[in-house]
């Protein structure tokens, strides 16, 4: 190679390089370069994953159609929804071909806060499945379409017709002037697909259960998830907080419940492995609980014994419940009427047996709610009026015997005679023929009959709509005086009735007081003082506790305190106390003449109690004086 055409190759390959040197991309376009060749690479990774997505899902497909084609009820895999619909005169309900169960439930004589009949079970909100276990596919009747036959209206069989040619009937009887429901699942010509040892069917029942009433809070309140033990009482779940349970016992029904109404599941033949749950809801949203039922009951699947059920959609009124206990499908006593709640044992006696009755019978007079609920204060007090006299008779004598009192005080001054001093002050007592707890006894008899009525007036339905005065819902707060927003521990209204009932307590209070004032020495009252400012306090307590409530309950309360108030006013004004000083002087002379006469009742006891709270300071000091030798 001569000089001249290596030169060229040298000149040639320096530009080589130079162009190579700078013609190369910068460290950003290397970066942006990378980044695209890795966006690149992910879409083709997605892409893959999404084909072989789509190709396993198409082999599922496959898979599952051709299970389909050998399913029991392959047929009734797709169809059409459609409603049929059983009615009497009291009830509507609504059946869906698509799961075979009822899709909704109006009540026709209860009407909504828009108007329209109360609805208490729509698939909106509520669902109910069955579940059978076969031995190749499991069955949930919410996967398929039945098919109405023998319809009327009030009877519908749901049928689902096997590829063998057995069948699967959902048979329902609407009972006559009731809102009960006969139901009965029955398998024909099906024992081979189900295993022998197949016994029992699943059910899943769930509801979001409606706010029906105005006042949120006051329905909440008495909205539970209420379940009845096989051969026991009943029992709920917590009202006010989330609560789930399993329970080991059989069951005879399941109610989800609201203040007025409940949706009751009844198994004459037991549920058993129950999981039951209550979760209360957010204000304003419209629902009060989330309420789910899971359970099993029986299921021959020789179809020799149908399983036996029935369905209660009915308003909580006490006597129809007890009505509809009759229309029971087996000898079970469904105790339905306990879905009325009226208090504990004592308390619910009461009302069974002693306010229901007043209540009824007042109600049949034709008067509206307001007069009926006025006239039953009035009853009440009448039949309590001989304690709350006496009540009212025990102060007064303690009252006009305070001088004496007085005297007793003045003379043991010294702490260390207290015992002494109330030695004889109960000596006096007895002598003059008082007893210092005649005042209480009476009041305490009375209570039970006030809490009763706590219990029964926010459950009696009657009440539901019936308006009064200003009150538009004797079930429900008034609140003619309200605002926009909601201020703590208020609300958004002021009740009218409650602001009364809350006045008329203050004043009784203040009655209450006075005569206690009236017959307790300086040092007594002293030591009161504290007592009696918290009695004011409690009035004003219940004014933030009671202006949710239903304002038929605070109208009760304040017709019953505005007596309590003339009831003492008349007792007051013919109530002479120079005539009874003279009475207890003429009992002072008596005792007197039979010194012999020993103290009775309480007065006795607490004579008795003296004695030896005397005798062991005695022993005390005794000791003490001992020590110090």
């Amino acid at each position: 190679m001569d000089k001249n055409t290596l030169t060229g190759f040298i000149l040639i390959a320096a530009v080589l390089i130079g162009f190579s040197y700078f013609s190369r991309p910068s460290e950003a376009e290397m970066e942006a370069q990378r980044r695209q060749d890795s966006i690149a690479t992910v879409a083709q990774q997605k892409a893959q994953m999404a084909q072989e997505a789509k190709e396993k899902a198409e082999i599922a497909h496959q898979a599952q159609v051709a299970l389909d084609t050998t399913s029991l009820f392959y047929a009734h895999r797709r169809g059409e929804a459609q409603d049929v619909v059983l009615e009497n005169e009291l009830i509507k309900l609504t059946f869906n071909t698509r799961g075979g169960t009822v899709q909704k439930v109006e009540l026709k004589e209860y009407k909504n806060q828009q108007g329209g009949p109360v609805t208490l079970f729509d698939e909106k909100d509520a669902r109910m499945q069955f579940m059978l276990g076969g031995k190749m596919e499991n069955i949930n009747s919410g996967d398929f379409f039945f098919t109405p036959i023998n319809v009327s209206d009030t009877t519908l069989t749901m049928r689902l017709q096997a590829s063998t040619g057995g069948t699967l009937d959902f048979d329902y009887t609407l009972l006559p002037h009731s809102y009960m429901v006969d139901f009965t699942i029955r398998a024909n010509g099906l024992g081979n697909f189900f295993a022998p040892s197949m016994k029992t069917l699943d059910i899943a029942w769930n509801e979001m259960a409606r706010q029906q009433e105005k006042g949120f809070d006051f329905e909440s309140r008495y909205s539970s998830l209420t379940y009845k033990i096989k051969n026991e009482g009943t029992d709920y779940l917590s009202e006010t907080s989330a609560e789930s349970e399993k329970i080991a016992e059989p069951l005879d029904w399941v109610a989800f419940k609201n203040q007025f109404f409940s949706c009751v599941l009844i198994a004459h033949q037991d549920f058993t492995e129950a999981h039951l749950s209550s979760t209360p809801q957010q204000k304003a949203s419209g629902y009060l609980k989330d309420y789910e039922a899971d359970m099993k009951t029986f299921f021959d699947p020789n179809g020799k014994t149908p399983t036996q059920m029935q369905m209660l959609f009915a308003p909580n009124n006490y006597h129809l419940l007890q009505h509809t206990n009759k229309l029971s499908a087996s000898d079970k006593d469904l105790e339905l009427e306990d879905l009325v709640y009226l208090g504990w044992p004592l308390f619910k006696w009461i009302n069974r047996f002693f306010i229901i009755y007043i209540f009824d019978w007042l109600s049949s007079l034709g008067l509206s709610m307001g007069i009926v609920l006025l006239l039953l204060t009035i009853l009440v007090k009448v039949l309590v009026y001989p304690t709350t006299r006496k009540s009212y008779l025990s102060s007064a004598k303690m009252r006009v015997l305070k001088p004496k009192i007085d005297e007793l005080n003045a003379k043991y001054p010294k702490p260390e005679d207290a015992m002494k001093k109330q030695q004889e002050t109960m000596q006096l007592y007895s002598q003059y023929g008082v007893s210092p707890m005649g005042g209480c006894l009476p009041m305490l008899l009375q209570m039970p009959i006030w809490i009763a009525l706590f219990n029964f007036v926010p459950n009696a339905i009657e009440l539901r709509g019936e308006s009064f005065l200003w009150a538009s819902d004797l079930s429900a707060y008034d609140d003619v005086i309200r605002w926009d927003k909601s201020i703590w521990l208020i609300g958004d209204h002021l009740s009218i009735f409650c602001l009364l009932f809350c006045l008329t307590n203050i004043v009784n209070t203040w009655i209450t007081m006075r005569q206690q004032q009236n017959s307790m020495t300086g040092e007594q009252a002293q030591q009161m003082k504290l007592m009696q400012y918290m009695m004011y306090i409690m009035p004003v307590a219940f004014f933030f506790m009671f202006n949710n409530y239903s304002s038929g309950l605070n109208y009760y309360y304040f017709l019953s305190g505005l007596t309590s108030i003339l009831i003492m006013w008349f007792l007051r004004k013919t109530t002479d106390d120079k005539k009874l000083l003279a009475k207890l002087e003429a009992n002072y002379q008596a005792n007197k003449a039979n010194p012999n006469k020993k103290m009775s009742g309480m007065a006795a006891r607490l004579e008795a109690l003296q004695k030896q709270q005397q005798a062991i300071l005695e022993e005390q000091k005794k000791k003490q004086a001992q020590n110090k030798k």
